[in-house]
């Protein structure tokens, strides 16, 4: 046996042992937690531990409709988000209604394996552009095939909570940076298209927003639709704190700043 192989089957032992300890706790069953720990996405997380940029998955944070999400440990004991993305064939039917018309996915792929690797880049891209537009998102870090790490965002004994969860005491203040983070997407050419009081975290009294994956650019047919969608839902969600917007009105504003 190579002394690559040799490398290979610790990675595995190791992570295996780790995946163990996730399945004892029930947070998955067998068939959900074998879509998400193929092969395949153990050797990349093996690969991750090897070139040192994490030491270990330590448990999961999230769910989504197309990854699972788990904190991780860094050699310098620091915290990262590991978003794995499932290569099932309802992932693949979730993300294709923002695929169709958008140009980036345009040029074909060989397998639904190579979408779902492409849809994982495009959100890593996304959050580089949003983070130069002053959006407040997690900071990526790295993108191999399914697997994409970024900032943790969340103390050492939680992952930070979703603003549905948490009863804010200055929602004003709070909306007005939401309103203000959709306007400076939109004139980077994007569009969350799926905003709510679900994607966006509190963190230190501050909004987050994430899984920014779907994000489509301005010339996907779509985008008009998804955009009044996300004022629609940041609307619905801050109407319980007693604010009132016309929904029509904001979106005329914000597509008028951008022109």
């Amino acid at each position: 046996m190579s002394s690559d192989e040799l490398l290979d089957d610790k990675w595995l032992k190791k992570l295996d042992r780790q995946s163990q300890v996730l399945l004892d706790r029930a947070v998955f069953n067998r068939k959900t937690f074998g879509e998400v720990f193929d092969k395949q996405t153990l050797l990349l997380l093996g690969k991750l531990i090897s070139d040192g940029i994490i030491t270990q998955v330590d448990f999961p944070i999230a769910t989504g409709k197309e990854a699972n999400i788990f904190r991780g440990t860094t050699p310098e004991k620091t915290f990262v988000a590991i978003k794995i993305f499932r290569t099932s064939t309802m992932t693949f039917k979730h993300i294709a209604s923002y695929i169709e018309g958008d140009p980036r996915f345009s040029y074909g792929y060989k397998n639904r394996r190579g979408i779902i690797e492409e849809w994982a880049k495009k959100e890593f891209k996304n959050l580089v552009v949003l983070r130069s537009a002053n959006v407040r998102v997690p900071a990526p870090i790295k993108c191999v095939h399914n697997v994409l790490l970024m900032d943790y965002i969340g103390d050492a004994t939680k992952p930070a909570p979703m603003l549905k969860d948490v009863s804010l005491q200055h929602p004003q203040k709070v909306f007005d940076e939401i309103i203000l983070f959709i306007t400076r997407m939109y004139k980077k050419q994007l569009v969350h298209a799926d905003l709510s009081a679900f994607n966006i975290l509190w963190f230190r009294q501050k909004p987050y927003l994430i899984d920014v994956g779907q994000a489509v650019l301005l010339d996907h047919p779509s985008s008009s639709e998804f955009l009044k969608r996300d004022i629609h839902n940041i609307l619905h969600y801050f109407k319980k704190y007693g604010i009132e917007s016309n929904e029509q009105q904001l979106y005329e504003n914000l597509v008028k700043k951008k022109k």
